[in-house]
């Protein structure tokens, strides 16, 4: 596929064949997508946690969801047969940072003008995202609510210095998926968002 089908067709899908698993060499391949992001200082300050048995996606779920009778979307999303967890740690960046060929030795967080252990991992996550389509996959990045990000860290070992920025489920497309009602909004063109020489 080109390039530029691929960044077309990219969209967040919802629903998945609960049936058809992501091959091993696919997942992989989404993986090794990932590592190609470019980071800061090449410090490459993200993890990404594969989540693939039942056991893992339903723990993955209970701890993340709100308690109560799942609705639509999340009945739907729970079909994911992959999950990956793409997460930051700030202080990978902060340390990088303070190496010789660097030279911030105070590892002050006040030295970056946005968290770019963040961005970084969120263009891994992006490469994923793109990978999927070129595989013929679906995929959805969506948050893990703030309130139960500690209970995600101790159901799967996560250490504190690593943040959840999201989490990818991914697989073939399902029958029901239904685009975002968001969508209504129209995509804003160039004139809108491009300022060029000045604003």
């Amino acid at each position: 596929m080109e390039f530029s089908d691929v960044v077309r067709r990219r969209r967040m899908v919802r629903d998945y064949d609960p049936d058809r698993p992501v091959p091993p060499e696919v997942r992989e391949r989404l993986l090794e997508h990932a590592l190609r992001a470019p980071s800061a200082g090449f410090t490459q300050g993200w993890a990404f946690l594969v989540l693939e048995t039942p056991g893992e996606r339903d723990l993955f779920w209970s701890v993340t969801a709100s308690a109560g009778a799942p609705d639509g979307w999340l009945t739907r999303m729970r079909r994911a047969p992959l999950l990956v967890v793409p997460l930051s740690s700030k202080a990978a960046y902060l340390d990088r940072y303070a190496e010789p060929d660097k030279g911030w030795t105070d590892r002050d967080e006040a030295r970056w003008p946005v968290p770019y252990w963040d961005v970084d991992t969120g263009m891994a996550a992006l490469l994923m995202l793109l990978t999927a389509v070129d595989e013929g996959l679906g995929a959805c990045l969506f948050g893990v609510p703030a309130e139960r990000v500690d209970a995600f860290r101790a159901a799967f070992g996560v250490p504190d210095t690593h943040r959840p920025v999201g989490c990818l489920s991914v697989g073939y497309p399902g029958g029901e998926d239904r685009r975002s009602p968001s969508l209504r909004r129209g995509r804003r063109g160039l004139d809108d968002v491009v300022h060029r020489g000045h604003w």
